[in-house]
């Protein structure tokens, strides 16, 4: 029996010539048991695992759908001619983007139009590609609400509607927007949900938006468990001092390509990917503080080769859509089963095989078993492992004698550096991770605590609190006399801050303005260097008269802080 191409459902030719152009002959098993049904325009729940090719099953069906400028029936849209004839919701930018990817190579010797709609980038060219005209729109929930609500975007016309990796939407708290959405679209369009796992509100939502949906679940006749039977998994006990160690001599293992690493937190993500570059490996970074722009550019690194190590938290997960990715590696135990699967399965995608590796801390070990029974896998209790452990070096082929840190000799990828970073006019996010800003980095911007960024208790900030050289209150480089620090009528500062005009000294009280601040308040900077010494205890008073030695024990009160009695809280005027 031949095997069946895409030609054998009826798809446009000029999409099989497109795919076929990119080795893509024959589709996968929830590809060719979605293409009939969603061919004939029947709303389809196609459940799949990760890595299974679900994008074509949806994406070819709604090309062969769409019609683009200049094609046979385009003239006969009317009104709904420039607008988008397909919606495609993702939970992510990188899946939204990936997913865009995949249908403008499946369409690349036709017309259609696809507009990507995310966060992260300018609304203005996003804005001028639906005015232009968008037969197709892939985005993610917010910023298609944002440009829905300021009237861009108009659903009156989607003919086709695809709802991907619906579980994650629901778990990122993106259902209400997405019913938001989906009421906006006519009540007669072809609905397709897409997703790895089904939860009970995701059924929900099919039974209220869908029509007599068709449920496709598809895997290998010999593949029964939840993660795909290419990926060859292993589990480790290791301990946090030496995660690192272990890390980087995996990294070095024989015939490893391009490898994801994964992280719980973004300041872990960034440290790892900090640490790795240091020990000489072209790694990148990508986690939510940073910009769209340096998301981007560490995933086109990845993709082009420049770096071979992604280092990743979860809001990644889905979306990355990169070949001959061999290794993923979960440096921090992931949060629960879903999570398991979505990371591994970044790896062993499209009939290739692949190796998934994950540590365990002792903390981890109760949420381990949980992932591990639930998932059905053979790995109750992970072996302790540390970076010299024989098991190691074995079970991943490393080479004996590998250190943590990758010889110099083998150093011969660009880096990320070599990527260029687009200016995508995004707001609010930083642009780059370690030495390119980041919390507290220098030169960082608007940062918090950043050097030289203007923020609270930063150096050369002028800000109030605790800024340096800045006019700020105590700050240190400020000299602490001749009238501008605590003496006779001085403000406590660099001739700003707390203290205009009236000195937490001799007289002057501490609050703005209290006192009267004469030639020598710190305003002026102008007080003598050369005052009598203090004779009696008490320095000279402005008609010459001795004062009283102040008493530094007793409790201040009045107006003026330690200074005279508060009958006369106006600072003298020096001479």
């Amino acid at each position: 029996m031949t095997e069946q191409t895409f030609a054998d459902f009826g798809v446009n030719p000029l999409i099989v010539e497109a795919l076929a152009d990119h080795g893509i002959i024959s589709p996968f098993p929830i590809q060719s048991m979605t293409l009939p049904v969603a061919l004939a325009g029947h709303d389809i729940i196609g459940q799949a695992k990760t890595g299974t090719g679900k994008t074509l099953g949806f994406g070819v069906p709604l090309l062969h759908r769409a019609i683009g400028p200049g094609e046979h029936g385009y003239d006969e849209l009317g009104e709904g001619a420039g607008k988008p004839q397909a919606l495609i919701m993702a939970p992510t930018r990188e899946l939204a983007v990936q997913v865009a990817g995949d249908l403008e190579m499946a369409s690349k010797k036709r017309s259609i139009r696809i507009a990507q709609i995310y966060g992260g980038r300018a609304y203005e060219p996003q804005i001028d590609s639906l005015k232009k005209g968008a037969d197709v729109v892939v985005g993610t929930p917010g910023r298609l609400i944002d440009l829905m609500n300021q009237g861009h975007l108009d659903l009156r016309f989607v003919r086709t509607l695809v709802l991907d990796e619906a579980d994650e939407m629901l778990d990122l708290g993106f259902l209400p927007d997405v019913e938001k959405i989906v009421a906006a679209t006519p009540a007669g369009r072809h609905t397709m949900l897409f997703s790895a796992t089904m939860p009970g509100p995701i059924v929900a939502l099919a039974r209220r938006y869908m029509t007599q949906p068709t449920h496709i679940r598809a895997s290998e006749p010999d593949d029964f468990g939840a993660t795909v039977k290419a990926t060859k998994q292993y589990v480790y006990r290791a301990h946090a001092m030496d995660k690192m160690e272990v890390l980087a001599r995996i990294l070095q293992a024989r015939g490893r390509g391009l490898t994801i690493v994964f992280a719980r937190t973004k300041r872990t993500a960034a440290k790892v990917s900090d640490d790795l570059r240091e020990r000489g490996f072209a790694s990148g970074a990508i986690h939510g503080d940073l910009g769209q722009g340096a998301r981007e550019q560490a995933l086109r690194a990845f993709r082009s080769g420049k770096i071979d190590i992604l280092v990743a938290t979860d809001v990644a997960a889905r979306g990355i859509d990169v070949d001959d990715v061999t290794h993923v590696i979960n440096y921090q135990c992931t949060e629960d089963e879903k999570t398991y699967v979505h990371r591994i399965g970044r790896t062993g995608r499209a009939g290739k095989t692949g190796v998934a590796v994950t540590f365990v801390d002792w903390d981890d070990m109760p949420r381990w078993g949980m992932i591990n029974k639930q998932l059905e896998l053979d790995h109750p209790e992970p072996v302790e492992t540390y970076s010299n452990s024989p098991q190691l070096f074995t079970d991943l082929d490393i080479p004996e004698g590998t250190k943590g840190t990758l010889p110099r000799a083998e150093r011969v990828r660009e880096g990320l550096g070599a990527e260029k970073l687009e200016d995508l006019g995004e707001t609010g996010k930083r642009h780059a991770s370690g030495d390119a800003g980041g919390r507290g980095g220098r030169d960082s911007g608007p940062s918090r605590g950043g050097r030289d960024s203007g923020g609270r208790g930063s150096r050369d900030s002028g800000s109030r609190d605790g800024g340096r050289d800045g006019g700020s209150r105590g700050g240190r480089g400020a000299p602490r006399a001749q009238g501008s620090g605590r003496g006779d009528g001085g403000g406590r500062g660099d001739g700003g801050g707390r203290g205009d005009g009236g000195g937490r000294g001799d007289g002057g009280g501490r609050g703005r303005g209290r006192g009267a601040g004469g030639e020598g308040a710190a305003s002026t900077g102008a007080a003598p260097t050369d005052r009598a010494p203090r004779e009696g205890g008490g320095a000279p008073s402005a008609d010459g008269t001795p004062r009283p030695k102040r008493n530094r024990n007793r409790r201040r009160t009045g107006g003026g802080q330690g200074g005279a009695p508060s009958g006369n809280a106006s600072a003298p005027t020096a001479e």
